[in-house]
């Protein structure tokens, strides 16, 4: 029986791990999709002077990977937080798709109320949590994306999209320590042994890991001051936060595949039908 696969792309901005140049690299997440199954989810980092034709080329590597056809492609949607991207991608998908690709932004209709100060400044990324922790879970939540920022967005009872809270990712915040002191260590952020460090890897270590964890706990013990009780959803960290020593007190659930999962149905396609 020939499938009919969705394909998602979601542009995704992150700061690279090196302190003494620190630069902005550009992650997309390409996913093929239905009703029924998660085909793939592939990972390319690429930056903004590549051409469309090679982001096609990209593309078109990952589908005969995955063994999908054209012919096999319904549809495809993209989400961006790299607006300069989204033109040759756009392009890209569509010489190999054949179908220019739905791009999540201001008024798109996503079945979400938003409700801040100026709905058209929120980013596609921040809509597609909504829709994604709507569709997965009961309100009220609070989604938790820790890339380059993290992002805290909050969805009330009612299922609308209600703000959120902004501020410096992990690896932002560790190439401002690196960068800015003189003795201090380019370091990995591996899972700490205990929180009192005995060498300065394992302080910043400490400092770093514990810390955030302690500031998402405290951000949302001030969101349940106005009386609700919020449920987490973590959807994009790094590794060292899946470990339970590091783990914030909160109810958190790691969204795996979250975004593919939200872009998929934006685009009309129901993939809690294969959860």
């Amino acid at each position: 029986m020939r499938k009919f696969i969705t394909t998602i792309v979601a542009i995704l901005g992150t700061l690279a791990a090196t302190a003494a140049q620190p630069k902005l690299v550009v992650n997309i997440v390409v996913g093929g999709i239905d009703e029924k199954k998660l085909y793939f989810e592939e990972r390319i980092t690429t930056d903004h002077r590549k051409t469309s034709l090679e982001y096609a080329i990209m593309l078109k590597n990952i589908l005969e990977i995955n063994k999908v056809k054209k012919s096999d492609i319904e549809g495809s949607i993209m989400s961006s937080v790299v607006p300069p991207l989204n033109a040759p991608l756009s392009s890209a998908v569509k010489k190999i798709t054949g179908k220019k690709p739905m791009l999540v932004g201001s008024g798109m209709k996503t079945g979400i109320n938003i409700k801040v100060d100026n709905p058209k400044s929120v980013g596609g990324d921040r809509i597609v949590a909504a829709v994604a922790a709507v569709a997965q879970f009961e309100g009220p939540i609070i989604v938790i994306d820790m890339g380059t920022a993290t992002t805290l967005d909050v969805v009330d009872r009612s299922g609308s999209y209600t703000g959120g809270v902004i501020l410096p990712g992990v690896m932002v915040s560790l190439n401002a320590l690196v960068g800015n002191t003189a003795q201090l260590p380019q370091i990995n952020l591996d899972a700490p042994k205990r929180v009192i460090g005995k060498n300065t890897v394992e302080c910043m270590q400490n400092g770093i890991m514990y810390g955030n964890a302690a500031m998402l706990d405290g951000l949302i013990d001030h969101c349940c001051d106005f009386g609700d009780k919020y449920c987490g959803i973590l959807t994009h960290c790094t590794a060292a936060y899946h470990d339970d020593n590091v783990g914030t007190h909160t109810n958190i659930t790691y969204g795996d595949y979250f975004f593919v999962e939200a872009l998929c149905k934006l685009n009309g396609v129901d993939p809690m039908l294969w959860r």
